[in-house]
C-alpha cells in the first residue's frame, strides 16, 4: 500500500512561497494561487495513496487558513508588495508599448486591485487626462509602432502598409483613433525623441 504523503504545513508553505518569490515577482493574489496549486498536488497524489476524498475536502479547508498566514507573513517581510509590483509592471509594460488600457487589464489580471492600479499608472503614466498622461499614451504608441515598423519607422524600401490595417494593430493594443493617428503621422526624429524622454522619466 502506498503511504499518503504528508500535508503540507506552515513551514513548508512558507519555504515554498520564498523559494518561488526568490524566482517571480508576483502580487498577493498570484502567491495564493501557487500556494493553492501546492495544496491540490497534495490532494492528488494522498487520493491516489488512499485518501477518502471527505476526508481530503476537510484537510484542504484546514489547510487553506495557512495559506493567509503565509501570504502576511510574506508582506511582513517585505517579499510580496502588491503596489511596488504594480508600480514596476506598469512602467514595463508602457515602455514596451502597451496602452494605459492594456497595463490596467494587465494589472488586473494579475490581481492587483483598482485603487492599488490607479496610484501605479499615475506615478508610471500620469494622472488620466493630464499633458504627462497623454504624452506617455502617445510615446506607448510610438514603441508599439517602432517594434512593428509602421508610421516613423516604416522602412522606405517597404510598400506602405494598410492605413485601416495599421489602425487595427493600435486598436487590439488598445489605443484610441486619435493617439494613433498622430503616433502614425509624426516624423522618425521626433518619434524617437518622445520614446527617449519616456523612457528616462523614472
Amino acid at each position: 500500500m502506498i503511504e499518503i504523503p504528508a500535508a503540507p504545513d506552515f513551514r513548508t508553505l512558507r519555504e515554498t512561497a520564498l523559494a518561488h518569490l526568490a524566482r517571480f515577482a508576483t502580487t498577493e493574489q498570484g502567491l495564493r494561487q501557487m500556494l493553492e496549486r501546492r495544496l491540490r498536488r497534495w490532494g492528488m497524489r494522498a487520493v491516489q495513496a488512499g485518501l477518502k476524498e471527505d476526508e481530503l475536502a476537510e484537510k484542504l479547508g484546514a489547510m487553506r487558513g495557512m495559506i493567509d498566514d503565509v501570504v502576511y507573513a510574506m508582506r511582513a517581510l517585505g517579499a510580496v508588495d502588491d503596489p511596488g509590483f504594480a508600480r514596476i509592471k506598469a512602467a514595463h509594460l508602457a515602455r514596451s508599448g502597451r496602452s494605459r488600457r492594456a497595463v490596467e487589464a494587465r494589472l488586473q489580471q494579475k490581481g492587483v486591485d483598482a485603487d492599488t492600479a490607479r496610484v501605479a499608472l499615475a506615478y508610471s503614466l500620469g494622472e488620466r487626462g493630464e499633458a504627462s498622461a497623454k504624452e506617455a499614451e502617445l510615446a506607448a504608441a510610438l514603441i508599439l509602432a517602432r517594434k512593428r515598423r509602421v508610421g516613423p519607422f516604416q522602412r522606405e524600401d517597404r510598400p506602405q502598409e494598410e492605413h485601416n490595417r495599421v489602425l487595427g494593430i493600435f486598436a487590439r493594443n488598445g489605443f484610441s483613433r486619435d493617439v494613433s493617428e498622430v503616433a502614425l503621422a509624426m516624423d522618425r526624429y521626433d518619434a524617437e525623441e518622445r520614446i527617449i524622454a519616456f523612457r528616462n522619466r523614472h
